[in-house]
């Protein structure tokens, strides 16, 4: 597995952009097979940054209705990667 394999895309949406401002922490949808030291290797050599800590969540299929039709979202897993003081990824920077 390569490290854009692993790293699928950034998570953007209000709460991440706190976890960003205020501490220095990004948010990524990964492949769910991946453990943190390949989330941590990837993120590394992707945006080329120092990365001090990993939470990784791993979130279940929810069923949701759509008139009289049920379907089940898919299975994802996040990782909220801490950089080290001084590092940023220079695309968040954008947003």
């Amino acid at each position: 597995m390569t490290a854009y394999d692993i790293v699928k895309k950034p998570i953007i949406t209000e709460k991440t952009e706190i976890l960003r401002r205020e501490f220095n922490k990004y948010t990524f949808e990964v492949n769910k097979k991946a453990n943190k030291i390949e989330i941590k290797k990837a993120v590394e050599t992707i945006f080329n940054v120092k990365v001090v800590d990993i939470a990784t969540l791993n979130i279940k299929p929810v069923t949701k209705r759509h008139g009289m039709k049920l379907y089940k979202t898919s299975a994802k897993k996040k990782a909220i990667v801490k950089l080290a003081e001084g590092n940023t990824i220079t695309y968040f920077q954008n947003v």
